[in-house]
């Protein structure tokens, strides 16, 4: 994933955009960058590595170094960015959120006509952000190169483009799977992924952009170059997982969704006759939490934290390239309340079910810490899809998703013709990939959130979502 933040100000930003990028650090996990406008100074512009390390360590030293009044900032899971680029459009910056996943032809593409070059990282591969920027470059302006840039990717592409007059463009992808928020404050405009991180900053909602429009930001005005299109297919994930509690998207709380999500799949539990006898209900730390308080709240089982993730030096579970050692880090996070686990029967409940590797750890560690059973609630449904729009499961292989490669052991491609009966808990294959993950990862139980309990706990028309990675639907 990733996110960013852009500002235009009548005065220096460089506070503004530091502070703004940092509160989008839960987003991305590699990659951190500034690009700053001065009319003096020009575009300037910082990258760091952020993988060991949070965005605010890395930046602090900024401020003896940069300064402007236009700004923009990104968190990135994936390339470095912002990149600076000059081009017949004249120099500027640009950053983006997405993925580009017909990536090879584009680049072929345009190598064909082109005579032209990229810059080749060491694995041989392209900046994904300076393939984009390419693109864009192919018009005569900006509004027309981001529409034409935005309908040649398959994938997706929100992004900020900061200007060498400080004017800062912002477009949402074309049928809006990330937002982007405007702010307004006293002394001018932003742009951001969360809406929480300007509302710190002291500015006010102004608009929500829609998919595919184009806006240019100045200090004094937003002015909209391309209208919104009307298809709109926004990540669910965003609600479920990705986004922060005090996220607003579409004009929906993150908490408030992952609460009634959780009072969705309890009162699915008691219909179905399958909540179980227990002592306590918990959330896996820390996204699994709110769905646990609304799962908690509705079967009238009391909640309780029986593990706690030591956070201060040990931030990040994925940072290692091992697996194995992610795993060890992840374990070495889990702390327990040995009084809230001995022989105590516990449900949890967690954002989603991927791969299981990190949650088989967790169980073990609680059988380990003395609880007597260990029932396991997912707040989504079974992952059939890797996301080809987001790359959120970060799977190569879709055999890499647990649901996935448990169907395929069950009935091999066959089991492909039924996705839709498997992720159903009421069929006899729904059933099967229940009970087999259950004995892959130890749960005495397991039930997933249906696609309607989701689309519900959100409460937006489902056709303005996207699910492919629960039914495979773009």
């Amino acid at each position: 994933m990733g996110g960013f933040f852009g500002i235009a100000s009548k005065n220096d930003c460089l506070s503004e955009v530091f502070f703004g990028t940092d509160y989008h650090s839960h987003l991305g996990t590699r990659i951190g960058g500034i690009a700053i406008y001065d009319k003096d100074r020009g575009l300037q512009r910082e990258i760091h590595n952020i993988e060991n390390s949070p965005f605010r360590t890395k930046f602090e030293k900024v401020f003896n170094t940069m300064g402007g009044s236009s700004a923009i900032g990104c968190i990135s899971d994936s390339d470095p960015q912002p990149l600076l680029i000059r081009s017949n459009l004249g120099t500027y910056a640009i950053c983006m959120i997405g993925i580009i996943t017909n990536y090879e032809e584009l680049i072929d593409q345009y190598l064909s006509f082109s005579g032209g070059h990229f810059n080749a990282m060491t694995d041989g591969k392209i900046n994904s952000t300076e393939l984009l920027a390419a693109l864009i470059n192919q018009k005569s302006t900006f509004a027309e190169g981001i529409k034409f840039a935005q309908k040649s990717i398959k994938g997706s592409a929100s992004l900020l483009i900061l200007k060498d007059d400080g004017t800062i463009i912002a477009a949402r992808d074309r049928v809006g799977r990330t937002p982007i928020h405007i702010g307004k404050g006293e002394d001018g405009f932003c742009a951001s992924f969360e809406s929480f991180a300007y509302q710190k900053l002291g500015f006010e909602d102004y608009s929500e952009l829609g998919p595919g429009e184009i806006v240019e930001i100045t200090p004094e005005k937003v002015t909209r170059l391309v209208a919104p299109g009307k298809k709109k297919r926004i990540c669910a994930f965003l609600w479920s997982y990705y986004g922060y509690p005090t996220s607003n998207y579409e004009g929906i709380n993150v908490e408030a969704m992952r609460y009634r999500n959780g009072e969705i799949m309890a009162e699915n539990d008691k219909n179905n006759s399958n909540l179980p006898e227990l002592d306590y209900v918990g959330g896996v730390p820390d996204s699994g939490t709110p769905h646990a308080i609304g799962y908690a709240n509705k079967s009238g089982v009391p909640f309780a934290r029986a593990f706690i993730k030591y956070t201060p030096t040990w931030s990040r579970s994925f940072t290692p390239v091992k697996q194995s050692d992610r795993n060890r880090i992840a374990k070495m996070k889990q702390i327990p309340v040995l009084e809230l686990i001995r022989d105590k029967n516990l449900l949890f409940v967690d954002d989603s079910i991927v791969r299981g590797t990190q949650l088989r750890e967790t169980v073990e560690f609680l059988y380990e810490s003395g609880a007597k059973s260990v029932h396991m609630r997912s707040a989504c449904p079974p992952i059939m899809y890797g996301c080809k729009f987001l790359n959120f499961t970060r799977a190569t292989s879709d055999m890499e998703l647990i649901a996935r490669r448990v169907i395929d052991e069950l009935e091999g491609e066959e089991g492909l013709k039924h996705i839709e009966e498997y992720s159903d808990g009421s069929t006899e294959r729904g059933k099967a990939l229940r009970k087999s993950i259950c004995e892959k990862l130890n749960f005495d139980s397991l039930e997933f959130q249906s696609l309607e309990g989701v689309i519900k706990s959100i409460g937006l028309d489902p056709d303005d979502l996207c699910t492919y990675c629960w039914n495979g639907k773009e």
